[in-house]
């Protein structure tokens, strides 16, 4: 008898439905995954219009999207993909719940920036139920129901509380087989790191910048001297933590980044359009612990201060 693989059947909840859970919720219901999105603001104009993804890579459009306003419509799931804000964690406390299966299985795949989130989930609903993914892409939400993909997209994912298992390896396929680049990693921790090598002095930049995109940043000589210098210090506190990054992979970064054109990070958006930043996550606790192992922080630690203040003033707060 020739043996069949099974492929899983995941019920799946989007819970952030901006642009990055839009778009790999959207790529999957591409595909025929059956993918559940909360949402907010969109909600009336996703029911009535369906989901529009803009692409060099081919447009996508799904006239039909199972979107929903609470976590209770959506009921239990198997995977739940968290793309909210960091800024917005507290709020997991109450539409998680309602997502997780009696029988403990609903696994928890965190989509977001920074440091932290695997280990707030991991707190509350426990470290076995928890992966994380970091999404290497170029997004923003450009309309309701639209998004607007400029290039990239690959997730680097692994087991928060371990090596990978063998659930790592089928969300990994699932993934694969609906059009998105994805590895799984033994080490998430370094792919933490690894993450925040760009996120650290492009997103910081361009708001310490006056609000300016990925290519002014690159062609500013002074701006291109302090990225690659936060850089060397991200890398360097990665190291004092265990986590080994080449130097050469912030040269590798930069590069990669001139292929982005006149992108604005999600940092900057977030900033202009008055929301709150991810300040904490990016910033704040990666000095933190830059500290705490003895590393050398005084870029890094200069930016953080300063993000903090003019989000602050943005806001009206000071």
């Amino acid at each position: 008898m020739i043996s069949r693989h099974i492929l899983p059947h995941y019920r799946i909840a989007v819970v952030g439905a901006g642009a990055v859970g839009c778009y790999y919720g959207g790529k999957l219901a591409h595909y025929g995954r059956e993918v559940h999105f909360l949402m907010r603001s969109d909600l009336a104009h996703v029911k009535k219009h369906g989901l529009r993804l803009i692409s060099r890579q081919g447009n996508i459009h799904l006239p039909k999207v199972l979107a929903h306003a609470t976590p209770e419509e959506i009921g239990p799931v198997d995977l739940v993909l968290i793309a909210l804000k960091a800024t917005a964690n507290a709020s997991l406390d109450t539409l998680i719940p309602p997502l997780l299966k009696p029988d403990g299985s609903t696994m928890l795949m965190t989509l977001q920036n920074g440091l932290g989130n695997e280990e707030y989930l991991a707190e509350r609903f426990g470290a076995d139920h928890v992966l994380g993914g970091l999404c290497f892409v170029c997004l923003n939400r450009t309309a309701p129901g639209t998004i607007e993909h400029f290039g990239h997209g690959r997730i680097e994912m692994g087991e928060f509380a371990g090596l990978p298992l063998p659930r790592t390896w089928e969300i990994q396929g699932e993934f694969k087989r609906c059009g998105i680049v994805c590895s799984v990693l033994p080490d998430l921790g370094l792919a933490r790191w690894r993450k925040l090598v760009w996120n650290v002095p492009f997103n910081g930049l361009s708001i310490a910048g006056g609000g300016i995109d990925v290519a002014r940043i690159l062609a500013d000589e002074d701006l291109l001297y302090l990225t690659r210098g936060l850089m060397d210090e991200v890398i360097g506190i990665a190291r004092r933590l265990g986590h080994d990054i080449p130097p050469a992979f912030a040269d590798k970064n930069i590069e990669n980044t001139r292929s982005m054109g006149p992108y604005r990070p999600s940092s900057l958006i977030d900033y202009l359009e008055g929301r709150e930043v991810e300040v904490e996550a990016i910033w704040g606790e990666p000095c933190r612990r830059g500290f705490n192992a003895g590393a050398e922080i005084g870029r890094l630690e200069t930016l953080y201060r300063l993000i903090r203040r003019l989000t602050r003033e943005k806001r009206g707060e000071i």
